[in-house]
């Protein structure tokens, strides 16, 4: 190589180190934002997640201080699945029950169980040991309302969101969805607030006991006490999504979700 090439600032050499060093440079400044950014991205993601609740369970006005209502008024519980009894936070390894991701820890092995075919009506596959409950209080310190994390599969993704219940723990209080991939304006009607206008008032249990409550294909015959009393319209258009938010709430409200935890607690109150 001539002496000529070596003093060519736009030489391959000199490009190449540039190029080394800027991109040094912006990994250093990428991987700092991260860490700087991470307490801030975790109160947001909390606060949300604070803002789902208190609007599913009719709480919510715009311009409150969330934070505050959300202390104020509801006490973050943690309930072990495979028995429906409140758990020890300490005991079942958990730190900080507000902190605690049951989606993270569907992913543990160590931390959940694989669910058998037969009962995975939700397609989920893995269920975790503990799942979390919020217990909005009365004045008086009694449960005013319980709000439940469901989850199962629709058409394209799993739905995320809360089922908040009355005090008689049967009467529907709202629903909302906070995560999903399925199609706008079909399966993704699920946070259209007329679709979810409907639920209010419906009941999860027959006088048996059993999980009735759901979505209906063609839409609630308004001359029958028994849609009137525990179905919705489907959602038009999304057969599939309409399939899964009905097999989430038999799942989760059922013996293998939530239902165990729902009989203790009337048992409690009573």
């Amino acid at each position: 190589m001539s002496s000529e090439t070596v003093k060519n600032p736009d030489s391959i050499q000199r490009v190449l180190i540039v190029a080394i060093v800027v991109c040094l440079v912006c990994s250093i400044f990428v991987a700092g934002s991260v860490v700087l950014l991470r307490p801030a991205q975790a109160a947001n993601k909390n606060l949300d997640t604070q803002r789902n609740i208190l609007i599913a369970a009719g709480l919510y006005q715009p311009k409150m201080n969330i934070a505050q209502v959300f202390d104020e008024r509801i006490e973050v519980k943690l309930v072990d699945l495979r028995t429906g009894a409140f758990a020890d936070p300490a005991a079942a390894g958990i730190a900080d029950v507000v902190a605690y991701d049951q989606r993270v820890a569907t992913k543990d092995p160590k931390r959940s169980a694989s669910i058998a075919a037969d009962t995975d009506i939700a397609g989920l596959k893995r269920k975790a040991f503990y799942g979390k409950v919020y217990l909005i209080k009365n004045p008086d310190g009694g449960i005013a309302e319980v709000v439940l994390p469901i989850s199962g599969y629709g058409l394209w993704s799993t739905l995320y969101g809360y089922l908040v219940l009355d005090a008689d723990l049967n009467t529907v209080i709202g629903i909302t969805f906070t995560d999903h991939g399925e199609t706008p304006g079909l399966g993704g009607e699920v946070d259209n607030p007329k679709w979810k206008a409907q639920w209010p008032g419906k009941r999860i249990y027959d006088p048996s006991g059993q999980v009735v409550a759901g979505l209906k294909k063609g839409g609630v015959n308004p001359s029958s006490e028994f849609d009137k009393q525990h179905l919705v319209d489907a959602l038009a258009g999304a057969t599939l999504t309409s399939i899964g938010v009905n097999r989430m709430i038999k799942y989760w409200l059922g013996d293998q979700g939530f239902g165990p935890f729902l009989t203790n607690l009337k048992a409690q109150k009573a």
